[in-house]
């Protein structure tokens, strides 16, 4: 006869316990995306770190320092005010989408050193920014236009003027890059929860084809299927399993999006930071150059240092929000905003705002 195991009930309530807090998290779509990107750059630093370390040609002296900035956390290496170093993410496209530049991931990061604690606040990309004439996403597209670096300069100015708090650096992260780190790992497993078919998965490059004069566009498209369970994906896999939008039922909701979103990140993450990772030369010199590729930063090494270890000690004391629409009005389409969709304050002025990112902070 099969012997019965019955579980604790101090283990059986802390599963009941995340089940609903997991439910909850995966109520709130731009939540996940927050957590993920997180949870993704802190993997991204410590493999670039270790990478420079490796396989770098600074000077000893220098990684000793380094290493001396990870396990002291200087305050004079890394820019603050008021005990806190603030930055800015931004997701980009690039090559994967129609506008490369556009970054419509917009997170304020904000360190605090005592206590240790890390805020994230996601910024909706829509705000309509009078001085540019544009939306917030396409600051960083425009200041890169005027010069090199400016990208950044300027999208991190908007944001200081929008959430009321010094933005000291930023960091830009180019999404195409990841089907090419993905390949460089050799994989990744990805626990697939349900089996769903998207026949409308778009082609690259066939976005403005005719198809002979089919009025269904067929062309565009290619069937795409995945199946419950287990599955080891190559990059080009795991980017048509996060991109997929046209599923019938619940893997074509913009939740099931995020979610599927934040299995791969958390997957990547996994992989970068295994022994099999961080133990072959070969692989750390690859994924170092597509890092150094896909990642724009203004953050010197000593300050990625330095950061990275405020990061670690503030590792179980994570923050994440989305601002609050209330504070914001979404004004019908006119002249006054290009005849687009657009958020703008509530008062005309960015201070109510203010107080609310002072009082989460």
């Amino acid at each position: 006869m099969e012997r019965i195991v019955k579980k604790p009930k101090n283990l059986l309530r802390k599963e009941i316990l995340f089940s609903r807090i997991k439910r909850k998290i995966l109520k709130h779509t731009l939540l996940v995306r927050v957590g993920a990107i997180a949870l993704f750059l802190a993997g991204i630093y410590l493999v670039f770190f270790l990478g420079g370390l490796i396989l770098g040609n600074l000077g000893f002296s220098n990684y000793f320092k380094l290493a001396s900035n990870f396990l002291f956390t200087p305050e004079s290496e890394a820019l603050s005010f008021g005990g806190r170093t603030n930055f800015l993410i931004l997701g980009k496209g690039g090559e994967i989408h129609e506008t490369p530049d556009l970054t419509d991931t917009l997170i304020f990061v904000s360190i605090s050193k005592k206590p240790p604690a890390i805020t994230l606040i996601s910024l909706p990309r829509d705000i309509w920014i009078t001085e540019l004439r544009a939306k917030l996403n396409s600051a960083y597209f425009w200041g890169k236009q005027k010069e090199k670096g400016g990208g950044l300069i300027l999208a991190k100015s908007m944001v200081e003027k929008i959430v009321g708090q010094p933005v000291h650096y930023g960091v830009v992260i180019d999404f195409s890059g990841f089907k090419e780190l993905i390949d460089v790992l050799g994989g990744i497993e990805v626990e697939i929860e349900r089996s769903f078919v998207d026949e409308k998965f778009p082609l690259p490059g066939k976005e403005n084809d005719l198809c002979q004069g089919d009025p269904e566009y067929k062309c565009r498209y290619e069937t795409i299927e995945f199946k419950k369970g287990l599955e080891v994906m190559d990059g080009e896999r795991a980017l048509k399993f996060v991109r997929s939008r046209n599923a019938e039922g619940e893997e074509g909701t913009d939740l099931a999006r995020a979610a599927r979103q934040e299995k791969v990140v958390a997957a990547l993450k996994d992989k970068l930071l295994s022994s099999k990772t961080l133990f072959s030369l070969k692989k750390l010199k690859g994924i170092r150059k597509l890092i150094a590729e896909a990642v724009e930063t203004d953050i010197d090494v000593n300050a990625q240092a330095v950061l990275s270890r405020q990061v670690f000690k503030a590792r179980n004391n994570l923050k994440s929000y989305v601002l609050p629409e209330d504070l914001l009005v979404n004004p019908p389409k006119s002249y006054l905003y290009d005849n687009l969709y657009v958020f703008i304050p509530k008062k005309d002025n960015w201070e109510d705002v203010h107080k609310w990112v002072r009082s989460v902070l």
